[in-house]
């Protein structure tokens, strides 16, 4: 997955920063709140598959509201392809089960939110959230977005609509397809380079 290369990439860094002699990666382990490390980090050169590092938390009707959901909330560019299609879903699937004290935090709010989109598709269409048509899936995602006024029953979903869309977007935007649309390069040669443009640096204030 795209996701993963890029974390590669920053395991990477983290590598040469070793070599420098600041980091002692061989005996790197992440530390949690309640003491206990989680371990050394993975094999860089080796593919995992999900579910390999960590076991997976969402059942399947959750990865399949998540996969709706995350449609719903970035619908792709004329001919590109879907969020789901670029398993997003599944990156939010590995951040809510991974073992990390920040990504623990999301998990709650995430699994019981996906959950209540299916229980809220069939109190108002006798179907699960993934089986509906996106103005039905459209009118449920409003009622929680915070968009206007909630009503107080769904308040509690709006935490959840806010972490999922912002997972969502950290999801499909590190993909090609996403890197691509925000005209994102990276470190990319160039024959020249000219520096930040004067509309950028207005915009920080140093022009």
């Amino acid at each position: 997955m795209p996701r993963r290369v890029a974390l590669k990439w920053l395991a990477a860094a983290a590598a040469g920063m070793a070599l420098a002699g600041r980091v002692d990666l061989a005996a790197a382990q992440v530390p949690t709140k309640s003491g206990k490390p989680i371990g050394t980090d993975p094999v860089l050169n080796k593919d995992y598959k999900p579910g390999e590092l960590w076991p997976l938390l969402m059942s399947p009707a959750q990865r399949r509201a998540a996969a709706a959901l995350a449609d719903l909330i970035i619908p792709p560019e004329e001919g590109g392809l879907k969020p789901s299609q670029l398993a997003v879903h599944e990156f939010i699937d590995e951040w809510i089960s991974s073992p990390y004290d920040q990504t623990a935090k999301d998990r709650p709010v995430v699994l019981a939110g996906l959950d209540f989109l299916d229980s809220e598709a069939k109190k108002r269409h006798q179907a699960v959230f993934a089986d509906l048509n996106a103005a039905q899936q459209a009118d449920i995602a409003d009622a929680i977005c915070g968009a206007t006024t909630t009503a107080p029953a769904y308040r509690p979903q709006v935490k959840f609509f806010d972490r999922f869309r912002h997972l969502t977007a950290g999801g499909y935007y590190t993909t090609p397809q996403g890197m691509k649309e925000i005209g994102y390069v990276g470190n990319r040669p160039t024959p020249t380079f000219e520096g930040p443009t004067p509309e950028a640096l207005k915009h920080l204030g140093l022009a």
